[in-house]
């Protein structure tokens, strides 16, 4: 099976998401039209670049981007740095003869996005933006009610991305609010996600008009490089500078095919976690999703029978898309996006409580002796009466079993 060599450019918290997906697409979408193979991870120093690659599973490390991007053995460039960095590396990348996966926003500017177009087409290889929720199952399944007519003429597209991690004023200045680096705020940064669900849903967007707003001014200075999404906070007493871009975006829009809509996005709505949301109108129903839910798509067709009208809950699984790549039943929590250039999906989020119980099995291995390894054993003799009783008498032995089971 043919394999591709990936330097990844960043060793952040989104790297960490990158990393799971090389690891674990071949596992999911088997077989796999290539393998990725963690080859070099290209952090801001030495030593960040050696723990990332101890970290998420990568051969080699550095600290020059350039060094990844020259290297004859690499096939793809896996962009996950600020955005000012986005450009240099595509390009270079890109002339290089490498295919480029680039984190979202694509550039600061239209400019530099374009630039950056110019130079995959002009090099002729694959790329990709990474605007990963699109190929969240029961967003696909959106798309294919969408274009079966199932809702039938769009009227109208509502979308939202409120989060709260930088309510707090106390939230250091990363480089996610300064404008040389970021380019914008929340409408860059989260924003983007809700515009990428307009457009591949409803269609290219043909007017705008929209309002910005900056509610916290200033912020203490970061210490250190890493951007920890405002889960750290300063003191009172720390340096602060001012913030120049926006923290609120609210816009109305009209698409090509004649259809309304607006989109919010704010990184200030305490309360909000990860409210990703849209809700779309059709002349035939209604969908609406909220990414918080992700595994829920809410259907509402002009068809149903009147007693029955009103949202319904449809629970992705096999049968929807992707379906092949998830567990074997409904809502399990599973969530895919397949990069449609290079044809290799990526493992978006993860069955998380998997991952807790494996880490905690191996934490316990070099104290085996105090780690009661016998749960599943107790758990199967108090199960087998409940099996084998026809009646409520034969049932209480199940709890004759528990009292000698919390003797032993």
């Amino acid at each position: 099976m043919r394999k591709l060599n990936v330097a990844m450019i960043g060793g952040g918290f989104m790297g960490k998401a990158h990393s799971l997906a090389y690891a674990g697409m071949p596992m999911f979408f088997w077989p796999a039209p290539a393998v990725p193979y963690r080859k070099t991870v290209v952090d801001v120093t030495e030593e960040l670049a050696r723990e990332a690659a101890a970290r998420y599973g990568f051969e080699g490390y550095s600290s020059n981007w350039r060094q990844a991007v020259e290297d004859p053995a690499i096939d793809i460039i896996d962009i996950v740095t600020p955005n000012d960095m986005h450009a240099d590396i595509a390009i270079a990348a890109a002339r290089a003869g490498k295919h480029v996966i680039s984190e979202k926003p694509l550039a600061r500017t239209a400019e530099e996005a374009k630039l950056m177009l110019d130079a995959v087409n002009h090099a002729g290889v694959k790329h990709m933006v990474a605007f990963n929720y699109r190929r969240t199952p029961a967003v696909a399944l959106a798309k294919k009610y969408i274009e079966d007519g199932l809702i039938g003429r769009i009227l109208n597209f509502r979308g939202t991305y409120l989060q709260d991690w930088s309510a707090d004023p106390n939230s250091p200045l990363s480089w996610r609010f300064r404008k040389k680096i970021a380019g914008s705020g929340a409408l860059g940064d989260i924003g983007t996600h809700v515009i990428d669900f307009a457009r591949y849903l409803v269609g290219d967007i043909s007017e705008v008009m929209a309002t910005t707003s900056t509610w916290i001014k200033e912020r203490p200075v970061q210490s250190g490089g890493l951007d920890k999404l405002g889960t750290v906070k300063s003191s009172g007493d720390t340096v602060k500078e001012a913030v120049d871009v926006d923290d609120e975006v609210s816009t109305l829009l009209r698409f090509e095919s004649g259809a309304v809509g607006s989109i919010e996005a704010t990184r200030n709505a305490w309360g909000r976690n990860n409210f990703l949301t849209f809700e779309i109108h059709g002349d035939q129903g209604s969908l609406f999703f909220n990414y918080e839910r992700r595994d829920e798509l809410q259907v509402s067709f002009a068809s149903d029978p009147e007693d029955r009208r009103g949202y319904r809950t449809v629970y992705t699984g096999p049968a929807h898309p992707y379906g092949g790549a998830l567990w074997p039943i409904p809502a399990l929590g599973i969530g895919i996006r397949r990069d449609q250039n290079y044809r290799m999906p990526r493992l978006y989020f993860f069955d998380r409580k998997r991952y807790r119980g494996f880490t905690e099995f191996l934490r316990r291995l070099p104290h085996c002796r105090d780690y009661r390894c016998d749960s599943g054993l107790r758990g199967k003799r108090q199960l087998d009466p409940l099996q084998l009783a026809p009646d409520g008498r034969r049932k209480n032995h199940a709890n004759d079993e528990r009292r000698c089971i919390s003797r032993r």
